[in-house]
């Protein structure tokens, strides 16, 4: 196996594991605040970098029945959240493919006042950078 390549973000916020300080996604990436996890709130984040995740499993959650699989740091290898797989619910299939970071487990540090002046990174799908190099 190869050598691992962290991405770092830049944005106004940017969303870190609270274990290691691994970089995970730009607050820009935050669809909702309206989320409850395991340990209390949680966000809805379209995409993250740096982290992994388990196998597939369904879990009856309060929406409804879903296929998720547990995310993971990559650095630290802490519980991050889930990815939602699929959802058996017309009515929630907005969340396929989508990502809970549970605030429990995340911090977020704001952009310095000295790099406002810098353009800000896109955040991009990991595949899309991957296919860049």
């Amino acid at each position: 196996m190869g050598r691992t390549f962290r991405i770092y973000l830049a944005g106004e916020t940017v969303l870190l594991c609270r274990q290691c300080g691994n970089h995970l996604a730009v607050g820009e990436g935050v669809m909702s605040k309206q989320f409850t996890g395991q340990h209390g709130r949680a966000l809805l984040v379209q995409q993250v970098v740096n982290t992994y995740t388990g196998d597939a499993e369904d879990r009856e959650m309060r929406t409804g029945r879903h296929t998720v699989r547990d995310v993971f740091c990559r650095v630290c290898h802490s519980t991050l959240g889930w990815k939602y797989d699929f959802a058996f619910e017309i009515d929630q299939k907005y969340k396929e493919g989508k990502y809970i970071l549970e605030r429990e487990m995340i911090t977020e540090k704001p952009e310095s006042k000295r790099d406002l002046g810098r353009p800000r990174i896109e955040e991009l799908p990991v595949r899309e950078l991957l296919a860049r190099v």
